[in-house]
């Protein structure tokens, strides 16, 4: 009787080890359906008068990713509802004031980009007049204004777990980390400085040469905050470089990479700029729009290799035609100065993209809708925002490219063996056995109960500290030793975990 329970034991083991644990994909868009459909369309105008959009972004929170968040040039924010039904009778006019939830003038100047932020209570918007403002979403009212860029805010992305920490880049060729919960300027309290800036982050080597081209290439188009939650990506209109950067030390990049196409040389690489980056959800890749009208995926732990999928058939002229990848990196989205916006298998890059028609002006900011599978957005330079089903009539059963789970490996034959010949309750702890959730794997066996415990990273730092007696003051910076909310970027060494940094040579 014990030999065959330890047999099935150790074969249902030997199956997580082989095919992993049998989790409940999240389907994705099928591969031989894609039949995309127009939703609808709204008008992008206020008063009678017409504005180009700039930016869009659907909601976060399961409850609301059917509302869309849109910006114009003239400093508008409008919010929509896109679950609406909208009749093909109806003009643009008249959906959108039926659609419009919000609408109020949020800057003197055009807004490049747009987040939410806190299960969307806030809105973050970056402005060319060289400021981020924070929004009451359902009060239409200011709580925050980030000032210290000295050229427009291009780009803004928030800490993907504390919301109260973000990152910007500027025309001034410098990006900045800020806290919201920071306020140096006591008399003007919406006023907040950044906690840290790393100026001419991306240069041109003939930036000083060429006084009068200075600003535009020193321009840092995209940021983003990576899932590990300590590293940055950013992007400029100088090359085609992505950085990668640690907040706890912005002294210097800790890596970086470039697409490498066969038939150009470093010179050639070098000379286009990037438009926008984005990343899945899982924060395995990351897609950045080049200026020679390609679309390069790079996976975050093979960065050295350069782009592992590159997409073409668009044209990328101006540095307001954005592209994102979708949540579960099964496809990805562009727009195009040719009037279209277009979509690819990424599994399949060398097959032709399939095209949403319908604007009559360049294409540029798309996004994904994050829980409403096939449902994106996508804003023109005809003054139209268009939502669009292409999720097909089914979805496809095999795993998309960003599905990977973790799991536990099998032990040690010695460990094994130890594990029914022990008499005592033994806890046995692996560096490598992670779990998304606290757990315990409870084995039932003739002999007595042993628990095998895995924990997350959090966990396991609790458990060590209490072990040891590790105290707060022993390894303290003034800002720790006053629990200043910036001491999120500076933690004791004894709290430091693995990032992105640890899998690259510093050069």
């Amino acid at each position: 009787m014990e030999n065959s329970m330890a047999q099935s034991f150790f074969r249902d083991i030997k199956s997580r080890e082989l095919h992993g644990f049998r989790v409940k994909k999240r389907p994705y868009i099928a591969d031989e359906r894609l039949e995309p459909s127009q939703l609808g369309a709204v008008a992008v105008e206020h008063n009678g008068e017409t504005s180009p959009p700039m930016a869009l972004s659907f909601c976060k929170s399961n409850k609301n990713t059917h509302i869309l968040a849109v910006t114009d040039e003239s400093g508008y924010i409008s919010v929509y509802n896109t679950r609406l039904n909208f009749p093909s009778s109806s003009t643009y006019q008249q959906n959108t004031e039926k659609s419009r939830i919000l609408e109020w003038v949020a800057h003197d100047n055009a807004i490049f980009d747009i987040c939410w932020i806190k299960e969307d209570t806030n809105i973050l918007t970056a402005s060319g007049d060289q400021s981020i403002k924070v929004w009451d979403a359902q009060e239409k009212k200011c709580v925050g204004a980030l000032m210290g860029h000295t050229g427009s805010v291009k780009a803004i992305c928030s800490h993907p777990t504390n919301q109260d920490i973000l990152v910007s880049g500027s025309r001034d060729g410098s990006f900045a980390l800020w806290d919201l919960r920071c306020s140096k300027n006591s008399s003007h309290r919406l006023c907040i400085s950044s906690i840290a800036t790393v100026h001419e982050a991306h240069v041109s080597p003939h930036g000083r040469r060429l006084r009068c081209r200075k600003a535009a290439s020193m321009s840092i188009t995209s940021v983003l905050y990576l899932r590990d939650e300590v590293s940055i990506s950013t992007a400029g209109a100088v090359d085609s470089v992505l950085k990668f950067w640690d907040t706890r030390n912005l002294k210097r990049p800790v890596t970086q990479s470039c697409p490498s196409p066969d038939t150009s040389t470093e010179k050639e690489r070098r000379l286009h700029g990037i438009s926008s980056l984005s990343q899945d959800l899982n924060g395995v890749f990351i897609s950045a729009s080049c200026m020679d009208s390609r679309i390069y995926l790079y996976n975050v732990l093979q960065l050295e290799k350069g782009p592992v999928k590159t997409f073409s058939g668009c044209r990328i002229d101006s540095f307001f035609v954005k592209s994102s990848i979708s949540p579960d990196a099964s496809h990805m989205l562009s727009g195009s100065s040719d009037g279209n916006a277009y979509i690819w298998q990424v599994n399949k890059p060398q097959v032709d993209p399939v095209l949403l028609k319908s604007h009559d002006g360049e294409v540029t900011a798309v996004d994904w809708c994050p829980s409403e599978m096939g449902k994106v957005a996508t804003s023109s330079d005809d003054f139209t925002v268009r939502f669009w089903n292409v999720q097909g009539t089914c979805y496809s059963n095999s795993r998309s490219p960003s599905s990977i789970r973790r799991r536990v490996m099998a032990l040690p034959s010695m460990e094994r063996k130890k594990l029914f010949t022990d008499k005592d309750v033994t806890r046995l702890k692996s560096t490598t056995q992670i779990c998304p959730q606290d757990a315990a794997l409870h084995i039932h066996s003739p002999e007595p109960t042993i628990a095998c415990e895995i924990s997350t990273p959090e966990s396991q730092r609790s458990r060590y500290s209490s072990n040891f007696a590790v105290k707060e003051n022993l390894d303290k910076t003034p800002e720790t030793a006053s629990r200043s909310p910036s001491s999120v970027l500076n933690p004791p060494s004894s709290l430091k975990r693995r990032t992105i940094r640890d899998y690259f040579l510093v050069t």
